[in-house]
């Protein structure tokens, strides 16, 4: 099972940089080429550039939150969670029963 996991392309884990403009203000992220791949995908199903739906993010999380520690790593989650969830969606409800059990 591991050959899966670290055969996989390297160019996927290659760290990328982005300037993005958040709250006004100019700032870089850097995320593995995986992570923006999903981002983008995620932004393009709310019908948002990929800027547009970080600094959406961004605003909403302060809003409910008050401060966040730190972006890059509620990017990632916000991948882990949005394929989570695509995941579920996409099980038969006797599938999702089994898992749970």
């Amino acid at each position: 099972m591991c050959k899966v996991f670290a055969g996989q392309d390297p160019e996927g884990y290659r760290l990328i940089n982005r300037s993005v403009r958040i709250g006004g203000h100019s700032t870089s992220i850097q995320l593995e080429a995986t992570f923006w791949t999903l981002l983008d995908e995620i932004a393009h199903g709310q019908s948002m550039t990929a800027p547009k739906f970080l600094s959406t993010l961004y605003d909403e999380a302060i809003e409910i939150n008050g401060h966040i520690p730190n972006f890059a790593s509620m990017l990632r989650t916000t991948c882990a969670l949005y394929l989570r969830d695509r995941h579920s969606f996409n099980s038969k409800p006797s599938e999702s029963k089994n898992k749970a059990a």
